[in-house]
């Protein structure tokens, strides 16, 4: 007896509860190439802005849902996670009602904590980590309080799950010492990734680079993912999971370097690896090492699919 595949929804939480769903699930954090695949165009954060009547917004509504209808009927998604346009709280109803029940949608808080992208003076950032503590502490909590407001509007919008991108390392480890990681960085996330599961909602978190020595205190916050699994960086997704299994669900790890410039031979070694140790046992989720980017050729991109459709077809 041939057995219904399951919805895009119970497969993306079985997999985020390492429960082994009949395929483990995809998506992308981002994908911009819908121009190329659909001929459509992305609404640019000005267009966002700009519309301030209700007519004006809805007819954004349509086509930012139109893009990730396609994208998830395209490429057989599993969730979709909304890029933050500026009216994303009015989004998500609108979102949801045109992609079904069936789709979990999440939105992204960015600047959540001190972090590669939120730190723009490297010379008086490394001057205040060893002579004025206290600057940084009251920062990190600016950063920290605006992230929970923001946490608080997206679960009430209906969020089913939320992503935190900050990349706190790179292909060396991580950007400042695991000291202080842990006096400046984790201790405010932990109480972010803590707020928001205690709604309900899960959270995954994502940073590129080597986390290796730092992965203990990952485990402390224990997100209930983890997004990139860097093998630019090093991170080797069997390894990985011998460490976080039953709690943390990875995310990622096909090579984005191989997604964007090929060979083929090499998208398809990776996309191999990362599905022979990624899924046994749950708590995987199939996508590149960061997003499907521009520069990224669509052909590429089809090629880490074909590979993974091949291997797990749904029935």
């Amino acid at each position: 007896m041939t057995r219904k595949p399951l919805t895009q929804r119970q497969r993306f939480f079985k997999a985020l509860k390492f429960e082994e769903p009949d395929r483990p699930p995809h998506f992308e954090l981002h994908f911009e190439l819908e121009e190329e695949a659909f001929g459509l165009k992305a609404v640019t954060q000005e267009e966002w802005q700009q519309a301030t009547s209700t007519s004006g917004k809805e007819i954004l509504f349509v086509r930012s849902a139109e893009i990730y209808a396609k994208t998830v009927e395209a490429f057989q998604w599993d969730a979709v996670a909304s890029f933050s346009p500026s009216h994303e709280y009015e989004f998500f109803p609108f979102l949801k009602k045109e992609l079904g029940d069936d789709i979990p949608i999440a939105s992204m808080i960015w600047g959540a904590c001190i972090s590669i992208e939120t730190v723009s003076d490297y010379m008086q950032f490394s001057v205040d980590l060893y002579e004025n503590p206290k600057k940084l502490h009251e920062w990190a909590r600016s950063l920290m309080d605006s992230s929970l407001d923001r946490a608080k509007r997206l679960i009430d919008a209906g969020c089913d799950f939320i992503v935190v991108p900050s990349d706190i390392a790179h292909n060396q480890g991580p950007f400042i010492s695991p000291r202080h990681c842990r006096e400046f960085i984790f201790p405010y996330l932990k109480e972010l990734v803590d707020f928001i599961q205690k709604n309900g909602v899960p959270v995954i978190y994502h940073t590129d680079g080597d986390l290796l020595p730092i992965m203990d205190d990952l485990l402390d916050i224990r997100p209930d993912g983890l997004q990139s699994i860097d093998p630019l960086a090093g991170m080797d997704i069997a390894e990985v999971k011998k460490l976080t299994y039953g709690e943390i669900a990875l995310m990622g790890n096909v090579d984005c370097g191989a997604v964007q410039y090929g060979p083929i031979e090499k998208i398809i070694e990776s996309a191999e690896y990362a599905l022979t140790y990624g899924p046994k046992g749950g708590g995987y989720i199939y996508s590149s090492s960061n997003t499907i980017f521009k520069g990224i050729p669509l052909e590429n991109y089809r090629v880490m699919l074909d590979y993974f459709h091949n291997k797990f077809p749904l029935v």
